[in-house]
């Protein structure tokens, strides 16, 4: 299985990091390996001293596909997840003054958590979701699956031009604002409406 990431899609994102609005899909990859185990804490890598949460609606994928129209893409997902992409933003930042791949900020092992799945039929639309994290006892991320650059659908047509999906394949659909550090010791609660999805604490 592979994890599909998705950076750029939310506009108050892209301004918070001053970056340029793109004209397609970011996409970049992370292997099995970046999957913070059930129950474990996530640890801040030594290579760092600015790791960020962003937090993330994931979808995953339930049958093989490629070049799936946006039209079907719905019948190749039945669960929406919630989780985190860290992001080591100070290696990310050397490695993009430099014009290198970011695997290194962002594909580390741990640097991503999967919390719960639900299916997507207890919503009425995908398009309209609420999600939110909170740090310690602050709300630092809310956003809404509307506000997407790329809805969930015309992300799957998107990368299935690239990379076959294959069953049991995640796609994080990007951050809204409100990306931040974080400090050993801090408590990560992620929720959709208000269902909590996943609590991590981080060392």
């Amino acid at each position: 299985m592979k994890l599909i990431c998705i950076g750029r899609n939310y506009t108050e994102h892209i301004k918070e990091l001053e970056n340029e609005r793109p004209t397609d899909p970011v996409v970049f990859l992370k292997p099995d390996t970046a999957i913070l185990l059930k129950k474990q804490p996530f640890f801040i890598p030594d290579f760092s001293n600015d790791v960020h949460h962003e937090v993330e609606v994931l979808v995953k994928i339930n049958k093989v596909g490629k070049y799936i129209n946006e039209k079907f893409a719905h019948k190749y997902y039945d669960e929406i997840g919630l989780g985190i992409d860290f992001t080591a933003r100070d290696l990310q930042s050397q490695l993009k003054e430099k014009g290198l791949p970011w695997e290194k900020a962002k594909a580390f092992d741990g640097a991503a958590v999967i919390g719960n799945w639900v299916s997507k039929a207890q919503f009425d639309d995908i398009n309209n979701i609420n999600f939110s994290l909170k740090k310690n006892d602050e709300w630092v991320q809310n956003g809404n699956t509307s506000h997407m650059l790329w809805k969930i659908d015309a992300l799957i047509e998107y990368v299935s031009k690239y990379f076959t999906l294959k069953i049991g394949d995640i796609i994080f659909t990007g951050t809204p604002a409100g990306v931040g550090r974080v400090e050993p010791n801090d408590q990560l609660t992620g929720y959709i409406e208000n269902e909590q999805m996943f609590s991590i604490t981080v060392k």
